[in-house]
């Protein structure tokens, strides 16, 4: 056998490793993601964020803590560009992105499996209506979210396009600065939906604002780090996006004459990493 047909066969099993790899990691967030909505929501699923048997304050508030925490730090320190480029030196970069999902999706079953609840309720809301309010704001977030993930291309947010691209030998292009319909009227409309759906309960537990309280603050830290990458990867565009489009709220803001939104959807995958080739 002649090295560059021996080379072709390993090129070939590696891109079929990384599809599978990656379909793998996929399915997996894909039933974390359909868990979680049942978790936040106390929906179908065995063990929400409140059920279980209750325990020791000092117990509940350690573990839930140290969940939040541990689930902060892989999110942000896995996304940032530096610990890419030496990750990268050890996982192939046609896998980093579904490597940084199969993580992120362990570390949420962790959470789901481990949450311990605090039942103390902060608010019940007893009117019809303004319960089903909530709901519905509840599944609007939820869909916020789904929606946020395709406008700024789902299957890369979630590693299937690189591992496609690595078995067709195909490199992906360049980070293309865009603001596509949620975007022009907030520039993290991923992030708005988690708050949404985070928030929206007519029936507000201790634990669930636990949750919710810790989950807010993990997202402002996030949106502070990610939009510093986006800074240095698209410069003065992303200030002036900035300074043209709200953080959260989508509420107009004064623009310059002539100005027009232009920031970049695709936050959190691309943007603020380079595309290097597939190996």
């Amino acid at each position: 056998m002649n090295t560059s047909s021996h080379r072709a066969r390993q090129t070939a099993a590696g891109g079929v490793f990384a599809v599978m790899y990656g379909s793998v990691a996929y399915a997996l967030f894909f039933v974390t993601f359909l868990y979680a909505v049942g978790f936040v929501g106390n929906l179908w699923v065995p063990k929400s964020v409140d059920s279980g048997s209750p325990v020791s304050l000092f117990e509940t508030l350690g573990v839930n803590v140290a969940l939040l925490a541990l689930f902060a730090v892989q999110h942000s320190v896995m996304a940032r560009p530096a610990f890419k480029r030496a990750w990268t030196r050890i996982v192939p970069v046609s896998i980093e992105r579904s490597t940084y999902v199969l993580l992120a999706s362990g570390v949420l079953i962790v959470l789901f499996w481990q949450w311990r609840p605090i039942l103390t309720p902060v608010w019940t809301v007893t009117n019809d209506v303004t319960a089903a309010l909530l709901q519905s704001f509840f599944w609007l977030g939820w869909g916020m979210v789904l929606l946020s993930t395709f406008l700024i291309n789902h299957f890369e947010l979630f590693g299937l396009r690189q591992v496609f691209a690595r078995l067709l030998g195909r490199t992906l292009p360049t980070a293309q600065f865009r603001t596509p319909f949620l975007y022009q009227y907030t520039r993290h409309p991923l992030y708005l939906g988690f708050l949404i759906a985070f928030w929206s309960t007519p029936t507000m537990t201790a634990g669930h604002l636990l949750f919710a309280a810790g989950a807010t603050m993990y997202i402002l830290l996030g949106i502070f780090l990610e939009e510093r990458d986006l800074i240095d990867a698209f410069g003065e565009r992303y200030r002036r996006y900035r300074q043209e489009v709200r953080m959260l709220l989508p509420l107009p803001k004064a623009r310059k004459s002539g100005a027009s939104p232009q920031g970049v959807a695709r936050t959190g995958v691309s943007a603020a990493q380079s595309t290097a080739p597939q190996r």
